[in-house]
């Protein structure tokens, strides 16, 4: 029976861990922060000390950060601590959860496979709680050799696990796009939002038609619940987005494919960011609008 860690149980990588668990396998896990690693153990699986500790371990490691430099670390170590990589065994798979730049990926795996690993390239949406619950969506794309030990696994975390295609790079693409229309979807909640406050329409009376209109959108029903409660507590940071439209904007570049709208809520996401709400949840970016009140939730 194939053995599985997982790196990185921050809001996301912790239900998928979670998942696993519920599923039945033996997680054994990583995490810089060992109180949190430890804290996973005590109703099941191992915590390790080091990557490498992990990567020996384990058929299947599933990487849970937030970007590529840090897949970067975790697989080749940081330059004073050793990378989960050296020690997996031949044959073992890294499965990478992380919003990349798609070359960054198709370039991960032909360096993973001269090393005699498998890949397989698997981004992630849906948000903590769909995590936490094995509702997420997966958008992966891999060698059929890869699936064949990793499926097992991504289907205990995912609800929706798609197959996009037999090499990297297809699994990143299509998360880059969702991330191109997240980004603009909570920018355009944002200045709605934002609007009505200006005109005086009460927030939550705006906030009842919307959801119930055919103007409504994922985001602006989930974001926006966050405006008119004064929580900004960061699920998914302004931060993130600035990352991610970026990426978003450099995959168009190569091609000189135009995204106007793209750009626009990336300078709103990066004004959000160099304003001081750079750590605070992406629904602060309707934070930039001037001239409003915005909600001061219960008190």
């Amino acid at each position: 029976m194939s053995t599985v860690g997982l790196i990185g149980l921050g809001a996301m990588g912790s239900g998928m861990a979670a998942s696993l668990r519920r599923a039945g396998h033996a997680v054994q896990v990583f995490d810089v922060r060992r109180e949190v690693a430890e804290a996973f153990t005590h109703a099941g699986g191992t915590a390790h000390d080091t990557l490498a500790s992990l990567g020996a371990a384990c058929d299947v490691v599933v990487s849970v950060v937030v970007n590529a430099a840090q897949t970067e670390a975790v697989l080749f170590g940081d330059g004073t601590t050793p990378g989960c990589a050296a020690s997996m065994k031949p044959g073992s798979v890294f499965v990478m959860c992380s919003t990349v730049d798609p070359n960054w990926s198709v370039a991960l795996e032909a360096r993973l496979e001269a090393m005699g690993l498998r890949y397989v390239d698997a981004p992630i949406s849906g948000g903590a709680a769909k995590a936490a619950s094995g509702q997420m969506t997966m958008m992966t794309a891999g060698k059929p050799e890869a699936y064949a030990l990793a499926e097992p696994f991504l289907n205990a975390m995912a609800a929706k696990v798609y197959k996009l295609g037999d090499s990297a790079g297809a699994g990143s693409k299509v998360k880059i796009i969702n991330q191109l229309l997240a980004g603009v979807h909570i920018a355009a909640a944002a200045e709605a939002m934002a609007l009505g406050l200006r005109e005086g329409v009460d927030p939550a009376a705006l906030y009842e038609v919307i959801t119930n209109s055919a103007g409504n959108s994922w985001m602006f029903e989930n974001r926006m619940a966050h405006v008119l409660a004064a929580d900004y507590t960061p699920l998914s940071a302004v931060d993130i987005f600035v990352k991610d439209l970026g990426i978003v904007l450099d995959m168009a570049r190569a091609s000189k494919f135009p995204l106007p709208l793209s750009s626009t809520a990336h300078q709103m996401f990066m004004q959000a960011s160099t304003a001081g709400f750079a750590k605070e949840d992406d629904s602060a970016v309707i934070k930039i609008f001037p001239g409003i009140e915005l909600p001061k939730g219960k008190a």
